[in-house]
């Protein structure tokens, strides 16, 4: 069981991070690097604890919190170990004078992550909040509270001082908005949905805090002719529908070259016929159950949506109830055509295993489709044609492209969208940027 924290807890947890965080700052880049990498060991040396804990917690399968969720919260601690010894300071000489900048943390920072990944999206911002000797007020998902209540004490096992990470859980109305609106707190680090994101800076914009909001997608995949087509179809299934769909950089509108539709369509809806609905805990499932029952029901709602919007359903389109799992929350995987660009059920953000199809004759109309959306977080284009790929990716309202792959991460690259997908960007140098603040000094000879 997870507390249930209410307002006053963030006060607490803002006066114990407050309380901790001159010593902390003022500990050698080292110092603080050391923590972090037993904090990366530690997660390693529990991975099938974590793994367990989040499968049970989201519903994802236990395959997929084994092999990425876990690693990659891992990775995200070591990689800021390591950014932070070699994050180095600019130095611009002119006339007579030379300046230089200093960048300092900021203080006391608030992070609120999103129940999709949850140790995987809660670390990606602690890590980089506290490699840049600032300390945190975080909160993680009301729905999937069980890694983060682990994590942390793993991180007292590794000797991270108390206060430095103070893990507030509770209910976004409780808890993430005190710690939006808190005058102690310098900044905001979110991940979730475009609606929220839209309140939290409602809030504290006027407050002139830091933000960072990454928020919703709806993300295109362009697929040419002439790419290499078994290599498309394994990557374009798994990036429609890899943890049920319920990752913001999944593909849920895919158009296809026209000469080749056909034949998509009819291979595309063969291997996602055979893709195993079921328990979590199953070693070979494929999809495993929508998170909440809230969740559930909107994206069943979306899909009677699509009908009556005069889609037809090629593939899934149903609720499951895999044998011994009847009352949980499992939706098929689902293929859609029909389906004009402009109609909600392409506009909106459904964030399941739902996707939509569609042929395109030209580069400039499926360019057209692509933007045609008020999000702008990634896009997948799939052609052997290098000019093609290069103008697109110059052309497309989208913070991460991919060219013939999906999900390649490389953690010192900056992450973020466009238009509703969010504001500023997270990775790298750009995340130990957005958690300092920059003074320049200028000294005349």
């Amino acid at each position: 069981m997870a507390p249930d924290s209410q307002l006053e807890d963030v006060d607490i947890a803002y006066q114990a991070a407050l309380g901790s965080f001159s010593s902390w700052a003022g500990k050698s880049t080292i110092e603080r690097s050391a923590i972090m990498m037993r904090i990366a060991d530690l997660i390693e040396a529990n991975l099938e604890l974590l793994a367990q804990a989040e499968s049970r917690d989201n519903g994802k399968p236990i395959a997929l919190a084994r092999s990425v969720d876990i690693p990659r919260s891992a990775a995200n601690f070591r990689f800021f170990a390591h950014a932070i010894t070699q994050f180095s300071s600019e130095s611009h000489e002119m006339q007579g004078a030379i300046n230089y900048t200093l960048r300092h943390p900021i203080g006391v920072v608030g992070t609120i992550s999103p129940w999709n990944l949850p140790l995987y999206l809660f670390t990606w911002k602690i890590a980089p909040a506290i490699a840049a000797g600032n300390t945190v007020v975080a909160k993680p998902s009301e729905v999937t509270p069980m890694t983060a209540y682990i994590f942390s004490e793993l991180c007292i096992k590794a000797g991270l001082p108390p206060g430095v990470l103070n893990v507030v859980h509770g209910d976004g109305v409780a808890v993430g908005a005190e710690i939006t609106k808190h005058d102690g707190i310098k900044a905001i680090s979110f991940t979730g949905s475009t609606r929220v994101g839209r309140e939290i800076a409602e809030v504290a914009a006027p407050m002139f805090k830091k933000l960072s909001l990454e928020m919703g997608g709806k993300n295109p995949s362009l697929v040419f002719a002439d790419c290499d087509y078994d290599k498309m179809l394994e990557m374009t299934v798994r990036s429609s529908f890899s943890n049920q769909g319920q990752i913001c950089l999944c593909g849920s509108r895919i158009f296809i070259e026209a000469k080749i539709y056909e034949r998509f369509k009819s291979d595309f809806v063969d291997q996602v016929n055979a893709l195993s609905v079921g328990a979590p805990s199953a070693e070979d499932t494929d999809i495993g159950a929508i998170v909440s029952h809230a969740h559930y029901q909107k994206v069943l709602s979306y899909i009677e949506l699509a009908v009556e919007e005069g889609g037809k359903i090629l593939a899934g389109g149903n609720s499951v109830r895999p044998a011994g799992y009847e009352g949980g929350w499992y939706i098929a995987p689902t293929v859609i055509e029909g389906l004009s660009h402009e109609c909600r059920t392409n506009q909106e953000e459904i964030f399941g295993p739902v996707v939509t199809i569609m042929p395109f004759e030209t580069e400039d109309e499926v360019l057209h489709y692509a933007n045609d959306v008020p999000y702008g977080l990634s896009c997948s284009i799939w052609t052997q044609h290098l000019s093609r790929a290069n103008r697109l990716a110059k052309q497309i309202e989208a913070g991460i492209v991919w060219i013939n792959t999906w999900m390649h991460r490389d953690l010192r690259t900056p992450f973020g969208g466009m238009k509703q997908s969010g504001v500023g960007r997270e990775g790298g140098v750009e995340a130990l940027r957005f958690f300092t603040e920059a003074k320049n000094v200028c000294i005349k000879y």
